[in-house]
């Protein structure tokens, strides 16, 4: 569950932590009145979407007065931003963040997360502020530092000693930089977090050390005791996923062309794999589980067939929980409400298998049947080639 830049900065205030002045807007008639408000004549004015690369896409832009502040909102509202983490679709702005400007010195980057290997939160520290820590971590890697804090307590005193050092802070800011490391961790454990971020840090030459950006997200299973957040579960996915979510399904889109339907992770990777092999992409990962109602098999049909990536469908089903003739019925009944506009295969095996096909093969409807995977895979690859 992210949180956007404005609702991550509104708790780290909450928390007394240092971050630039700031006010969200969500149209254009909003910005005279904030500024107003918040005594801001010049500033930046930040797009507010999850992802990362903003500036670079161009959703980070100056302002020097009120009417230049107006124009760039105009500008990012509404605007699909396009990064490297949304692809090509990019995603749509709906506000905009209108933030005092910082006098940056040096970028620092700050980040709590989870050690899954030792079972315990990491902190973060790099002295290469304002960098994706990816490619810190491939061509520098002795430029990040890792603390392992303990769970439930404060930052120890050395930890932030240690900290400090390596950043070279020394005066003042060492003392800053305990308290600002030592409220993260706080906040990281009150709420849930699974990524807390900061990305820069700075040193501010007339205000100390100041976050100027921060990604924080909740783990969504704690949805139920963070709702003041502000957090969407559904924030960054799209409308497809949210409506197979609502029936127990899994759903995630690709870039391809062949729409897979399978029952369990596992054969999803193996469905994908195979189409892949034999020259096909799959045009989305869409598993219905072991217990999917017909109910459920028909919406998840209605949403492969809703993707106008897609031009041929897959079906593979091992039954085992799942039973084929489940899944058949589903299908049928699916085909009949929405209509069958693009080739359809389908491989059933496992419990209830005869009857499954039975049901297709007396459905009267355009579908081919697959022997296995392999024959599956095939048959999509030339069926969607043809489209």
């Amino acid at each position: 569950m992210k949180l956007h830049e404005y609702q991550a900065k509104a708790l780290l205030r909450q928390a007394g932590l240092p971050v630039p002045e700031g006010q969200v807007v969500n149209g254009v008639q909003e910005v005279e009145a904030v500024l107003r408000e918040i005594g801001l004549q010049s500033g930046v004015a930040k797009a507010q979407a999850y992802t990362g690369g903003r500036g670079k896409a161009g959703g980070v832009k100056l302002f020097h007065n009120a009417d230049e502040a107006k124009h760039v909102a105009q500008q990012l509202l509404g605007m699909t931003l396009v990064t490297k983490q949304t692809g090509p679709e990019g995603v749509k702005i709906h506000s905009v963040l209108l933030e005092a400007m910082s006098n940056i010195e040096k970028e620092f980057y700050v980040a709590i997360t989870l050690d899954r290997e030792k079972a315990n939160p990491v902190i973060m520290i790099s002295p290469e502020g304002g960098m994706d820590i990816e490619e810190v971590a491939e061509s520098h890697p002795e430029r990040i530092l890792r603390l392992h804090p303990p769970i439930g307590g404060p930052v120890p005193e050395n930890l932030c000693k240690q900290g400090a050092d390596f950043l070279g802070l020394t005066g003042n800011l060492r003392e800053e930089f305990a308290e600002i490391l030592s409220g993260l961790y706080y906040l990281f454990q009150k709420k849930d977090c699974s990524m807390l971020e900061i990305n820069p840090l700075i040193v501010d030459r007339s205000n100390g050390l100041v976050i100027l950006d921060c990604k924080f997200i909740i783990d969504e299973n704690a949805h139920y005791r963070q709702k003041d957040t502000g957090g969407d579960p559904n924030g960054d996915k799209t409308d497809r996923e949210i409506e197979a979510a609502k029936f127990g399904l899994s759903y995630i889109s690709l870039d391809g062309s062949i729409g897979c339907m399978v029952n369990g992770a596992g054969l999803a990777m193996a469905t994908m794999d195979t189409i892949a092999h034999f020259g096909g992409q799959p045009a989305n990962f869409l598993d219905v589980g072991g217990s999917a109602s017909e109910e459920a098999v028909t919406k998840a049909f209605e949403i492969i067939t809703g993707d106008p990536k897609v031009t041929a469908i897959l079906v593979n089903i091992f039954g085992g929980i799942m039973k084929c003739d489940t899944i058949a019925r589903g299908i049928i009944s699916a085909v009949k409400t929405v209509g069958l506009k693009v080739p359809l295969v389908v491989r059933l095996e496992g419990t209830n298998v005869n009857e499954g096909k039975k049901i297709i093969a007396e459905s009267g409807l355009d579908i081919v049947a697959a022997d296995d995977l392999a024959d599956g895979a095939k048959k999509a690859v030339k069926a969607a080639g043809r489209a």
